[in-house]
């Protein structure tokens, strides 16, 4: 895949985020997650996994107050574990939407939330350098 799909790629699940979170809240690890989804424009709810809960405490906490959840735990190791015991935590209660984790983890060179922003910057830097080579060839 080159440069130019994998933006654009990352860019529409963004904003298919951005509409689903209008009313389903994302499960994220960390602040710096919640951060990184506040500089994409991302800005409905954003629940935490390190809040201070036990990950049953906390999955029941969301299968008694929402129907469906937007999981974007990191894409590395600890983040598939994670990922998979809170799917199984919330089995049969709250639906787990969990395909913006791999749209991520095919098209950016980072493992996390939180490399997306500057991930896409440098994306758009290279495309639009080379945008200006080609224009010198001429």
């Amino acid at each position: 895949m080159n440069c130019r799909e994998a933006l654009r790629e990352i860019e529409m699940a963004i904003e298919e985020i951005k509409q689903k979170n209008k009313e389903i809240p994302i499960l994220v690890e960390g602040e710096k997650d919640v951060d990184a989804l506040h500089s994409l424009g991302i800005n409905g709810e954003i629940i935490t996994v390190h809040c201070g809960k036990e990950i049953v405490n906390l999955c029941d906490y969301i299968a008694s107050n929402y129907k469906e959840i937007i999981i974007l735990t990191d894409w590395d190791r600890n983040g598939w574990k994670l990922c998979k015991q809170i799917e199984r935590n919330l089995k049969g209660r709250t639906k787990c939407i969990t395909e913006y984790r791999l749209i991520f983890a095919k098209n950016a060179m980072v493992k996390d939330i939180e490399g997306i922003p500057s991930f896409i910057n440098n994306l758009k830097k290279r495309i639009e350098g080379r945008r200006v080579r080609k224009k010198l060839r001429i």
